[in-house]
């Protein structure tokens, strides 16, 4: 009995510790970050790459960059450029120097000029973000490696959700590009203030009126920025030799897509960790108090109610930084972003773009048709999805959700009827 109580007392630690995410929760079960088969793209490309069935080719310019991002279906017109030193070969990035970053839906990757590795990390369904590199060494066979803890240190705080996961940075760089992190930053997403984005970053495109922090450094105090000297920038010649990547371009929309698309990720992520372990627990919980298996207590439906919520808030865009002029980039992204969606009976997309007062036409995020999403516990993807289908169909009555008109949500429904099959059964429950 003694031990019974003690086993209790432990197990109520545990899930008041969960409910906060307590830094390295992920790594012990039901998580098991470190241990746990990951099946991510760049997994899978690299089990290719060991069996033989694919190879990667390297360039006297850019190594294995080129190659690895045909292999992984990511567009150059996806490169955004940041010259802060705020990863992981920061001594190889500067203003005349940036780093570039390359996405689709699941796979982030990182080059700098001279660097030792490239930088990958992609998301797998079960567990989320997924730390690799890859040598520049032409001498040596192409090999990825999984990152074993050290860019969780950046990559694993309340800045990505508490879970391992993404962030865009928003930072007041110095002439070198080193962060003045006394100043303070910004985590970016959709619902920043425009002019408090891209602070150590290199931004093309237009933006009307609008100010950003990008394509300019601090002079003198320690917060000041020309903020008109960086705006609606169409050329970064004058920065850095844009002939040495792949394109000359930064742009705006891409730099805005990433934004939104980080911290979706990441709250996917987080309501996937946090299902499985309120299960997990839970499940404990009904052995040592003799209860039926598979007894989901309030507290675990509380947590994964919670955890829906926050999932939703990304998904719908609730508090969405409100466009007050007209934004256009400088590459082909957003017809490239825009001809991969999941199109309805009329021809419509979550993919397509507004860019006058929002982001998207249609704001809900083109992430619920990622695997990420297909890959979230029953538990909470069916909360989701029958709360989706009540604040469409006009049942919830939170105010969060004010900003979708009844257009919209009359849109938002029909396209994902045709495109989520899931979405018929619970609108079809509800009847």
């Amino acid at each position: 009995m003694f031990s019974r109580i003690i086993l209790l007392a432990g197990l109520l630690v545990s899930a008041f510790l969960a409910r906060g995410f307590s830094q390295g929760f992920y790594e012990r079960p039901p998580i098991d970050y470190f241990n746990a088969p990951v099946h991510d793209r760049v997994a899978e490309l690299s089990r290719k790459l060991e069996a033989g069935e694919v190879t990667l080719e390297y360039d006297d310019s850019f190594g294995y960059l080129k190659s690895v991002l045909e292999a992984l279906e990511v567009p150059i017109s996806s490169q955004t450029l940041v010259f802060s030193k705020t990863s992981l070969q920061l001594h190889r990035i500067s203003p005349r120097r940036p780093r570039s970053l390359y996405f689709n839906d699941d796979v982030y990757v990182g080059y700098c000029q001279y660097g030792d590795v490239l930088e990958f990390a992609a998301t797998d369904a079960k567990q989320g973000a997924t730390f690799y590199t890859l040598s520049q060494d032409e001498d040596a066979a192409p090999r990825f490696i999984r990152d074993k803890g050290g860019c969780l240190s950046c990559h694993a705080s309340t800045r990505t959700q508490n879970v391992p996961g993404y962030l865009v940075r928003s930072v007041f760089a110095d002439s070198d590009g080193r962060p003045k992190l006394g100043s303070g930053s910004f985590t970016t997403d959709q619902t920043s203030e425009f002019k408090d984005r891209w602070g150590g970053w290199y931004v093309t495109g237009s933006h009307g009126k609008m100010r950003h922090m990008g394509n300019t450094i601090c002079q003198g105090d320690e917060t000041t920025f020309d903020r008109d000297l960086g705006a609606n920038d169409q050329d970064l010649s004058d920065n850095f030799r844009t002939d040495t990547y792949l394109t000359p371009h930064s742009d705006i929309v891409a730099l805005m897509v990433l934004e939104h698309q980080t911290q979706m990720h990441n709250a996917i992520a987080a309501a996937n960790y946090e299902t499985r372990s309120a299960i997990h627990q839970s499940n404990q919980m009904n052995e040592l108090l003799d209860r039926p298996e598979g007894f989901v207590s309030d507290s675990a439906k509380r947590r994964i109610a919670s955890s829906a919520d926050r999932v939703l808030r990304f998904l719908l865009f609730c508090d969405e930084f409100q466009l007050t002029d007209r934004v256009q980039g400088t590459t082909t992204f957003a017809e490239d972003f825009a001809a991969r969606g999941r199109k309805d009976s009329r021809g419509r997309s979550l993919r397509e773009f507004d860019l006058e007062k929002r982001l998207f036409k249609y704001p809900c995020s083109y992430l619920i048709h990622s695997r990420a999403f297909a890959g979230l516990p029953d538990p909470v993807r069916s909360e989701v999805l029958s709360r989706l289908t009540d604040i469409l169909e006009g049942r919830e009555e939170s105010s969060d959700f004010d900003h979708l008109t009844p257009e919209m949500r009359r849109d938002i429904l029909s396209i994902l009827r045709d495109t989520l099959p899931e979405m018929k059964q619970y609108a079809i429950a509800k009847r």
